[in-house]
């Protein structure tokens, strides 16, 4: 079996996040780190592997932790090893710079094709959104690219090998019900945040994933056209940003003897507030 878990390298979102003159996110801040909803992706595709270990003369399964970005994304690839990925590739060009979700999934697609064609995948994991943009809309992108079966939102996934091949059957909470769901591999899951607690990586994981090779590849590699990602390739763009406006300071309604007065200040601010 083979898993491919999508990874993103992105500030974190504790910082004082800004965007660049171009209307691009700025990226390379100390903060930033290994998206935190890719780590629960992450243990979802190791837990997948561990649950169904390798049967006969099957070779060893394999966890690839894949990445899209600039070199400091490496360091969201080192987190993966260290977690327990046994794999990773890097896809760095300078042409990405600037890719919206959709672009950003049409180079995932073809990276996953690539190892795809060198290997057979399985399943593809992601998270439920990356804590930078917040759309949720690479994981349908991506399958859509590879026109593969997408299984999305889901808390639990298993494997069942047939005399057909894979099928990957998953569960998914909405508000109204639980739906049970099940597609032939391979497919493109993304998993929530709820059910898949990641591992912290022992002091050995992280020292072998310091020196454990990382495979780079470019666009040329992959087959894709400069011109299809980036600025020019994206169908969305950052025109405006401002800083988020300061709250103003807090108003404190002191308590006295008189409960009554007390009941009417704060319903005179509610009032002003638009709240009456």
């Amino acid at each position: 079996m083979r898993v491919v878990v999508c990874v993103k390298h992105v500030p974190d979102i504790q910082s004082a996040r800004s965007f660049r003159p171009d209307g691009l996110l700025a990226r390379g801040g100390e903060d930033d780190t290994l998206n935190e909803l890719d780590e629960d992706a992450l243990e979802a595709g190791l837990r997948l592997v561990e649950a169904h270990p390798p049967a006969g003369d099957e070779p060893p399964h394999d966890v690839t932790v894949l990445t899209v970005g600039p070199a400091a994304a490496v360091e969201a690839l080192r987190r993966g090893l260290a977690m327990g990925a046994t794999t990773a590739v890097h896809v760095t060009d300078e042409a990405v710079a600037g890719s919206d979700a959709l672009a950003t999934a049409r180079v995932l697609a073809a990276a996953v094709r690539h190892l795809h064609a060198q290997d057979p995948v399985d399943v593809v994991v992601a998270g439920m959104a990356g804590l930078d943009g917040l759309t949720s809309l690479v994981p349908a992108a991506l399958a859509a690219e590879l026109d593969w079966p997408q299984l999305t939102l889901v808390d639990r996934v298993d494997v069942a090998d047939g005399p057909d091949g894979r099928t990957v059957s998953v569960r998914r909470e909405t508000s109204t019900d639980v739906e049970e769901l099940s597609a032939p591999a391979p497919v493109v899951l993304s998993v929530t945040d709820q059910a898949f607690r990641a591992r912290f990586p022992a002091f050995k994981g992280i020292l072998a994933a310091r020196k454990a090779p990382v495979t780079v590849l470019d666009l040329a590699a992959l087959g894709v056209d400069g011109a299809s990602v980036g600025l020019d390739g994206s169908t969305t763009r950052v025109l405006e940003a401002a800083p988020r406006p300061q709250r103003p300071g807090r108003v404190v309604v002191t308590d006295t003897a008189d409960t009554a007065v007390v009941v009417r200040d704060l319903a005179d601010y509610l009032a002003t507030k638009g709240f009456a």
